[in-house]
């Protein structure tokens, strides 16, 4: 039986003996990738008033991301924390919580899948363009909740012609696989799209299943650390275009989910297994016009209605119990409307009109107290200028109105600027800053739904009376690109937030329970600060090499303490090296993480250690219609301690390697 080091040299080997005509292909420049979510009209990244980075269509490819989860794995600065109790991942920004960040899809809102955070981990990478992330709250185009910035991922629309592509690949942990077989295949994924039309209309098909045994060190035990899942996608949308300045889409989209968690509580002298199996679905509509795409005067709108059931369910030797049905549905519809005003103005202004709702049971009763359905909405306005009062200066003002069902009216003004301190055809020198107000309603799930892990010993109650939070955040940094091919930049932040939520020990209602497991409860605890400097660098001497590196540095305060904020590390590093290899078509990526230690609990010192992991990933071009590749995550096989796991958050999975291809038709 081969291990894990036998098993890469035999793929790389392969990989090297094969031979073809395939090319590598030339890619746009990272620099010149146009982008949107800062000010929802397209610039390219290096001219961009908003500071915004790009995972690039070229980047999914390279690293065989699966899932958006592994899209953003190697963006600096960003943290992908584990849910707790689930096998899935949210995204932190600028050391603030995922609560706290908007992810969006192609500018519309996604509904949390666990308390309030969306899990990045279920999103399959499926027909995306790209993603976008802007940090900080300083843009005033997709909502004030996004205190720590916005995750904007922008789907391609479907092409022309009849085209069509299927992914696939397969894998092992190694001794890790839960089968005990090292040479199980132990995760796999396929994908597959179909599209065709004319420049009228096109319509495209897509789907996606992934599919995880899990992990487990200790095979012949019970309890399993890395939970199994299965996910599957499909999706439908048709785009028309009944001229060159009007474009109407529809979509219809279906994610489900089924996972199973094992554990062991332990209560000596007693040890009980016990299990939760969790069903999610979610059903996505969306509506979206684009109007006006040859003029000055330009219009959008979009509509989204999204339904997500979270069923779970426990059970030990002697049974099942607490049966918890969720229902959480989204309604949001927005418009927006832009035109160039003179020669140094372009205004711009939209309107969002926002519908929640939630249901919850247990064993067939509410948990939702005496109304068996909460209900939120709410009404926001925004306007913002882009203005240039000279050649060299851009201001980017903007204000977000919103009035909420519950909590009343709120402002929260942004504000912009960007100073071309030299730009020739070689050169350009900037510098880049924002100040903007954040405002973040707490959402149904934080005021009444219970998130129940009772199985891990604890549970956190949504409290009714929780009151909204504010922040103002601060960026300013500059740039210097030389050739559009290498560049330096570096950002200050210093995000302030009050009437922070919370999770507390509620004492009353565990004594209520007397049967060992903890209650905690939501509240505005806190004031809190997060200030750093984001620094990153990049060199593409052609379109087939290209390296990156990126370090950020993140302090935080609990401002009432003076204690650091959990789970924030203070370093956290990048490095990516792309190249050629000697066989044209031929190519090889290589992806290296690093992150300092953090605490578990600030007060009391105790602290998570830090870790480095590195990645390889091999493609080969074999032909326009075949791409092989394979991969090893992990190579450094960096893990956290099992028998420690409330005080070890470094990475669930060992080393995985891995295999693929890709084949497609048409243009």
């Amino acid at each position: 039986m081969m291990n894990s080091k036998d098993g890469l040299r035999r793929w790389s080997l392969f990989f090297l003996l094969l031979g073809g005509s395939g090319n590598l292909v030339a890619e746009a420049f990272y620099l010149d990738e146009l982008v949107v979510t800062g000010t929802r009209t397209e610039r390219k990244l290096l001219d961009a008033p908003v500071r915004t980075e790009v995972v690039t269509a070229q980047e999914l490819e390279k690293t065989h991301a699966r899932s958006v989860k592994e899209a953003l794995e190697n963006v600096p600065g960003l943290q992908l924390r584990e849910i707790h109790g689930k096998p899935g991942y949210e995204v932190w920004l600028q050391g603030v919580e995922a609560d706290r960040v908007l992810v969006l899809i192609d500018g519309m809102p996604i509904t949390a899948t666990t308390g309030s955070s969306v899990d990045v981990s279920q999103l399959a990478v499926l027909d995306i363009e790209r993603v976008e992330l802007v940090k900080g709250a300083v843009s005033a185009q997709y909502g004030s909740a996004g205190i720590g910035g916005v995750v904007n991922i922008i789907t391609r629309p479907p092409a022309s012609g009849l085209s069509g592509q299927f992914t696939t690949d397969i894998g092992s942990y190694g001794d890790q696989n839960p089968s005990g077989e090292k040479a199980d295949p132990a995760r796999y994924s396929a994908r597959a799209t179909i599209q065709g039309g004319n420049e009228q209309l096109a319509l495209r098909l897509s789907a996606s299943h992934q599919h995880s045994d899990g992990i487990d060190p200790e095979p012949e035990t019970w309890a399993r650390p890395g939970d199994e899942y299965d996910r599957t996608d499909i999706s439908f949308r048709t785009d028309w275009s009944p001229s060159g300045n009007h474009r109407l889409s529809a979509a219809v989209a279906r994610f489900e989910e089924e996972s199973g968690s094992r554990f062991t509580e332990r209560n000596p002298p007693f040890f009980v297994n016990q299990g939760k199996d969790e069903a999610v679905t979610r059903t996505r509509y969306t509506l979206s016009g684009d109007h006006g795409r040859n003029s000055d005067l330009r219009a959008g709108w979009s509509a989204v209605h999204e339904i997500l059931n979270d069923d779970t369910l426990k059970y030990t030797g002697g049974g099942v119990f607490d049966d918890r049905r969720a229902e959480s549905r989204l309604s949001r519809f927005s418009a927006h409307l832009g035109k160039p005003v003179g020669l140094s103005h372009h205004l711009q202004g939209g309107v969002d009109f926002n519908r929640e709702t939630l249901n919850q049971t247990k064993d067939g009763a509410s948990e939702l107290g005496a109304e068996p359905r909460r209900q939120r909405e709410s009404q926001e306005v925004w306007v913002q200028d882009t203005w240039m009062p000279t050649a060299n200066l851009e201001l980017v003002p903007g204000v977000r109105l919103q009035n909420d069902s519950d909590f009343g009216t709120h402002s929260a003004p942004k504000i912009n600027a960007r100073y071309d301190l030299i730009r020739s055809d070689s050169l350009t020198g900037f510098l880049r800053g924002g100040v903007g107000a954040g405002y973040r309603v707490p959402n149904l799930k934080e005021r009444h739904f219970t998130f129940d892990h009772s199985q891990l010993g604890y549970i956190v109650q949504g409290t009714p009376d929780l009151q909204p939070e504010e922040s103002v955040s601060y960026q300013f940094g500059g740039g210097l690109s030389w050739n559009r091919t290498m560049w330096l930049e570096a950002n200050a932040f210093v995000n302030d937030i009050k009437q922070l939520i919370q999770t507390s020990p509620d004492a009353e209602a565990t004594q209520a329970r007397n049967d060992g497991v903890q209650v905690f409860s939501y509240e505005n605890l806190a004031e809190a600060r997060t200030w750093g400097v984001e620094t990153t660098a990049g060199w593409e001497p052609s379109g087939n090499w290209r390296l990156t590196a990126g370090y950020t540095l993140t302090r935080t305060e609990d401002v009432a303490t003076g204690d650091e904020l959990n789970r924030r590390p203070r370093h956290q590093a990048r490095l990516g090296l792309d190249g050629p290899l000697g066989l044209q078509g031929l190519s090889w990526s290589a992806r290296l993480r690093y992150q300092s230690k953090e605490f578990v609990d600030a007060a009391a010192g105790t602290e998570s250690p830090g870790y480095t992991t590195a990645d390889l990933k091999l493609n080969y071009r074999f032909s326009d219609q075949l791409r092989l590749f394979a991969g090893a995550d992990n190579i450094t096989d960096e893990q956290r301690d099992f028998s420690n796991a409330s005080e070890d958050f470094r990475p669930v999975a060992g080393r995985f390697l891995y295999a693929g291809l890709t084949v497609s038709f048409g243009e």
